[in-house]
């Protein structure tokens, strides 16, 4: 009936050492399934015949004539099949290790693998670095193809062999195959039909074997996840965008968004037309809902339900890396992290340890992550996110590290540490130190009525001699001015956009430059009677017991806005 037909599709990855027959396997089974399209077969033997080589149907796999011409495969490549149980998504991953990284955004999203090992090769160290990827992105459901087996005689000592070698590995990394499966992609023995040529083994063949596997179970149970991807706005609604990654959400349901915990409620999810509207949104699926009360939303959020145990929220957290980059990870160098849908830049804090990958041996000590080797690393970020532990939600607890313009690491989330306290920027001088903030971005949320500061400067400290921002996003100031930091009792001269003092605000005296404030307003200060005013009555708030009425008839009399501040809204706001 169609009713198996429909069953949820999986997604399985393929990964294996280079020349190990993986592409072959899967050629193979969709070349018996008649799962190919029109004409792929003849495309492949008129290219088979300019090349001068064999018909291989591995090159059914390859998505451009050059990699068929190379004769390995480059990319990663998807293919949908079906079976009379359900349709599959076959991800076939690069072997090289210059492809690793390939592999990786391949094997992300799937749900099971298959590691194929060369019978005649055995297992190699590629095959091991695998099965450790495999292991760090959480795919437990694995299927070990020995393929080959032609080529040994169809061995049975040959099989066990390989397989023995393979299980001790995996079982140290707890992953335990659902099975070991001995195949010849070339020949089709094992892969649609039962081999007469292996009467010795009693198990199914690959593509039953695939029928047999259980769908994802107990994802829409989980906590909901739904990381924000964007943010629209349709006439008057703004709809917030993503994938429900477990859990399902409905209209009305009360939800907090980390790192804030901001709480709402949801008024419901966007639709094109009438008769599409519903309710409910599920793991996933890609939605846009409403909610109630239309604060500040950007993309790397995390929605959960209010009622649900949050996601962890901290600027560091123990990861296990595997490292792919060009030159070796190092300590504090500035990375970027990709988590969900946050970025975020993130350095290595400490190295706990370093694991060889083709053997689980470990040592601690190192000072550098090389290529293809795998750490356990405490990441410090630079501004606190949202994110699981792996094991509890994959998607929100799976990362990669960006070097530049290359995806150079993945890893999964192994806890959250502490988080490490935030470095206020101070200004620094031999005799005095001020507060910094002057360079920090401030927004007026419309929502809350309330002007909030949504990113910090870039710098932490500023000395004597060091060239300053001007220009942000939500400040500019002209290159010569003067910054008195009232609070902190400090004056800092800037010229030609470089701090040339920073002094007690005793020792200052009124240069004509512009002034400001600690905060970046304006200071009502065009001459020296003007500034021992100032100064005098702030002294005199300062010494007393001054009513906020008080204070701010002194801003008001003192301080400017929208010179040097700019007063800009966290959003599109329609009045």
């Amino acid at each position: 009936m169609e009713q198996k037909r429909k069953e949820e599709g999986l997604r399985i990855v393929v990964v294996g050492h280079v020349d190990h027959g993986k592409s072959t396997v899967i050629g193979r089974l969709l070349y018996d399934t008649e799962s190919l399209p029109e004409g792929a077969v003849d495309k492949v033997r008129r290219i088979a015949k300019e090349t001068g080589k064999p018909f291989e149907y591995a090159y059914l796999l390859d998505a451009f004539e050059e990699e068929q011409k190379q004769g390995i495969t480059i990319d990663t490549t998807q293919i949908q099949f079906a079976t009379a149980k359900r349709e599959y998504v076959i991800i076939d991953a690069p072997g090289h290790k210059e492809f690793l990284k390939n592999m990786i955004s391949g094997a992300a999203n799937a749900n099971a693998a298959m590691l194929i090992v060369d019978a005649q090769q055995g297992v190699q160290e590629q095959s091991r670095r695998h099965g450790y990827m495999l292991s760090l992105l959480g795919i437990r459901k694995v299927y070990v193809i020995i393929n080959k087996m032609d080529l040994v005689g169809y061995s049975e000592n040959v099989f066990r062999q390989v397989a023995d070698d393979m299980k001790d590995f995996l079982e140290g990394l707890d992953v335990h195959p659902l099975n070991y499966i001995p195949v010849s992609g070339f020949l089709g023995d094992n892969i649609a039909s039962k081999s007469d040529n292996m009467p010795w083994y009693a198990g199914v063949n690959l593509l039953d074997s695939l029928d047999l596997l259980e769908g994802e179970t107990g994802i829409t149970d989980k906590a909901l996840r739904l990381p924000i991807q964007d943010v629209f706005k349709f006439d008057e609604r703004r709809i917030i965008a993503g994938r429900v990654e477990s859990g399902q959400l409905n209209v009305g349901d009360e939800i907090a968004i980390y790192p804030s915990g901001r709480r709402t409620r949801i008024s419901g999810i966007a639709c094109w037309r009438e008769q599409d509207r519903r309710m409910t949104a599920t793991a996933g699926e890609s939605t846009g809902i409403i909610v109630k009360d239309e604060f500040f939303n950007q993309r790397g959020e995390i929605i959960t339900h209010a009622a649900d145990e949050p996601p962890a929220v901290s600027n560091r957290l123990r990861a296990s890396l595997f490292w792919m980059g060009k030159e070796p990870l190092r300590l504090n160098k500035t990375y970027k992290l990709k988590l969900a849908t946050q970025e975020v830049g993130a350095e290595v804090e400490s190295i706990v340890k370093t694991i060889d990958a083709s053997n689980l041996d470990s040592r601690e000590g190192a000072s550098e992550i090389k290529l293809n080797d795998v750490a356990e690393v405490i990441l410090r970020l630079k501004a606190s996110i949202a994110f699981d532990v792996f094991q509890a939600h994959q998607a929100t607890g799976r990362f990669v590290l960006v070097d530049g313009y290359d995806v150079a690491g993945g890893g999964i989330v192994v806890a959250a540490e502490a988080a490490a306290e935030e470095q206020e920027p101070v200004f620094i001088g031999e005799r005095v130190t001020a507060r910094g903030d002057i360079f920090d971005e401030f927004y007026y949320d419309v929502e809350r009525y309330a002007v909030t500061k949504v990113a910090a400067a870039p710098q932490k400290t500023y000395q004597v001699g060091d060239v300053i921002p001007t220009k942000g996003l939500s400040y500019e100031y002209p290159e010569n001015f003067d910054i008195l930091v009232l609070r902190d009792q400090a004056a800092i001269s800037v010229r030609n956009r470089r701090i040339i003092d920073i002094q007690p605000l005793t020792d200052y005296h009124y240069s004509g430059c512009p002034v400001v404030n600690g905060r970046g307003f304006g200071l009502k200060v065009h001459e020296s009677g003007l500034l021992c005013q100032l100064l005098a009555e702030y002294a005199a708030l300062a010494a007393g017991q001054a009513s906020p009425k008080e204070k701010a008839d002194f801003a008001n009399r003192y301080y400017f806005l929208n010179q040097y501040r700019t007063l800009k809204f966290y959003f599109d706001y329609v009045i």
